[in-house]
């Protein structure tokens, strides 16, 4: 069964999308998108700075855009891409990509969601000084404990001894200097604790303009951050994508889920590398492809006409034969 993934903020990196505008329509596509997204996504794309593209209100909706401009280079039929398609899933803003990839709602709705998601969460990033950590490794019985003990909260779970904590500025200086024994931090390239109560009023915002999108169910098993299942109302993927704003994400979940579903193949979105790196560790058997530019394509489709088509299996159905 073949799935598509699309990766979160951190992922990107200046001109990644350079060598996708010299693809016909590439170009044409992303100025179109541009109104909705709220930014000049080509030069977002490819003459933007690091710490322009930093930006949550930059990143958020260019990430979205990326995802969805790649993923129409390789599947230029949509009804087709989703026959194809077994299952999608997203690691926190790629739930937006995976949510329009499934069916749930178009791209202009997609960009104006995550528009605004990049904006209020840009916003509440500004009343107090936060940022995130990466915890890798360690005894995650002591790496939680000490969470605890600064007060940090796990923002991701991210499957194989990689623990996101995200907090205060002062909680995280705390943790670098007093780590859990065996683990490895690394600062995350993002401007607040996502996935935390410090989003509280991005929800709020969110909330508000979700009435006014246009949803439908899922096409595809669509995958969910919150606890790895599957859900099949588009009334409910929206709900869910606007709480995830200040919950934890737990991608360590929706690989477990992929794995139930059946997986055989998974193909990450540009910017693509995160996603595919932590598949490679937990689903072993998978094959598994990073989409970074027009050269990946042939690859990809040579996956698709291997994998694409299968059904996915039905978990309960497992539980029954167990």
């Amino acid at each position: 069964m073949l799935v598509i993934v699309a990766p979160g903020q951190g992922a990107q990196s200046p001109g990644f999308l350079s060598p996708w505008l010299e693809l016909d329509g590439v170009a044409d596509r992303l100025q179109r998108w541009s109104e909705p997204a709220g930014l000049d996504l080509v030069h977002a794309g490819t003459e933007a700075s690091a710490e322009e593209i930093k930006d949550t209100a930059v990143a958020q909706p260019l990430l979205v855009a990326a995802g969805l401009v790649t993923a129409r280079a390789l599947f230029p039929d949509e009804d087709a891409a989703r026959k194809l398609t077994g299952a999608v899933a997203g690691h926190s803003v790629g739930e937006i990509t995976a949510a329009a990839l499934a069916g749930v709602f178009g791209a202009h709705e997609a960009l104006t969601f995550v528009r605004e998601r990049g904006r209020a969460m840009a916003e509440a990033a500004t009343v107090t000084e936060t940022g995130m950590l990466a915890v890798l490794g360690g005894d995650p019985e002591v790496v939680a404990a000490k969470l605890a003990e600064h007060g940090l909260t796990a923002a991701n779970n991210n499957g194989g001894g990689q623990i996101v904590a995200a907090g205060t500025l002062v909680q995280l200086e705390a943790l670098r200097a007093d780590p859990p024994a065996g683990a490895k931090l690394i600062a995350l390239k993002v401007a607040g604790a996502f996935h935390t109560e410090h989003m509280a009023p991005g929800v709020e915002r969110l909330a508000a303009l979700a009435p006014s999108l246009a949803v439908a169910d899922p096409q595809v098993s669509y995958v969910s951050n919150k606890d790895g299942g599957v859900v099949d109302s588009g009334a409910e993927v929206l709900a869910r994508l606007v709480s995830q704003v200040s919950n934890p994400v737990r991608w360590d979940l929706c690989m477990e889920a992929l794995g139930r579903l059946g997986a055989t193949a998974v193909i990450e979105l540009s910017p693509a590398g995160t996603l595919t790196g932590l598949l490679k560790r937990n689903l072993k058997g998978v094959a598994t492809l990073a989409l970074k530019t027009p050269a990946d394509l042939d690859k990809a489709r040579a996956l698709i006409e291997e994998h694409g088509g299968q059904d996915r299996q039905d978990p309960q159905d497992q539980e029954d034969q167990a």
